[in-house]
């Protein structure tokens, strides 16, 4: 389990923190008339995925059988505790808006070498992923939002074809959203801030999640976590071949991930001078 490709496809190293705290909050809502009847997405961002374009080697690395309950300070670095919030329909559409932020804008016309992370206007830790729902993420359209969830083109979104349970998400229908308490009290992205605090749990992220990696152990015996594949890029039509680029690990372990994992045509076309692999993605299909 590697984060080589968090930034441009689902990945399993967000999908096992998800479905940790997702698992938690069902079980915590139980009996409870009020929140009970509300269906649960979760939010989770990559957190070792080059750090900020700095480190080759900043990536979450998790061989095969080697999933225990010491990888969850590895999966999630970060001391938060776990928040839930209530949402929108509406609110969770503009919360991932802003995470689209993490892309340039990609140019359909442009065949020029076009680099598709935003590396210095966003930061690869506001880059939710939220499970639960169904999305892709046109990057072609300018950003909504800036690095900081502050718009800045009201026109432009990103976000196409939003679903829950395979049908278009309802802006008014209300869910509960399983989140850290960074994001949850920082009220940036929308969906969060004091008012939407549906209840605040004692317990570590990393924490949920180290528990939900033992009791699945226990159940199953064998973890094999693998990404559920809820969001994607957009394709892109035209008939014009674009040379998109992203930045990734340069070791032979990911470039091996890549051509068994990668979700669409991808190829090493060189090396950056910090030591980041550049790989060619077709966004074609």
């Amino acid at each position: 389990m590697y984060s080589y490709l968090a930034l441009v496809q689902d990945d399993p190293t967000v999908q096992v923190v998800n479905n940790a705290q997702k698992a938690y909050v069902e079980h915590y809502i139980q009996g409870d008339p009020d929140l009970a009847k509300l269906p649960v997405l979760s939010a989770a961002a990559p957190f070792k995925v080059g750090g900020r374009k700095n480190d080759p080697a900043s990536y979450v690395e998790v061989e095969k059988g080697q999933l225990t309950f010491r990888n969850a300070a590895d999966l999630y670095l970060y001391p938060n505790t776990l928040i839930v919030v209530k949402a929108s329909g509406k609110e969770v559409k503009e919360w991932l808006e802003c995470s689209a932020g993490q892309f340039n804008q990609i140019d359909p016309d442009n065949t020029k070498p076009q680099s598709l992370i935003n590396w210095d206007g966003f930061r690869t830790y506001n880059f939710d992923v939220i499970d639960g729902v169904n999305y892709q993420i046109d990057v072609t359209q300018p950003a909504r939002y800036d690095g900081e969830c502050q718009m800045v083109n009201a026109n432009a979104e990103r976000i196409k074809n939003l679903t829950f349970n395979g049908k278009p998400i309802d802006p008014n229908a209300m869910f509960l959203v399983a989140t850290n308490n960074y994001r949850a009290y920082g009220g940036k992205f929308a969906g969060t801030g004091d008012s939407h605090i549906a209840f605040a749990s004692p317990d570590e992220n990393r924490s949920v999640l180290a528990a939900w990696i033992a009791d699945e152990s226990k159940r199953a015996g064998e973890i094999h976590p693998a990404a559920d594949n809820n969001w994607r890029l957009a394709p892109i039509a035209g008939d014009k071949k674009l040379d998109i680029r992203f930045e990734t690990s340069p070791s032979d372990k990911a470039a091996a991930f890549i051509k068994e994992k990668g979700q669409y045509p991808m190829n090493k076309v060189a090396t950056d001078d910090i030591g980041f692999a550049i790989y060619q993605v077709d966004l074609s299909k």
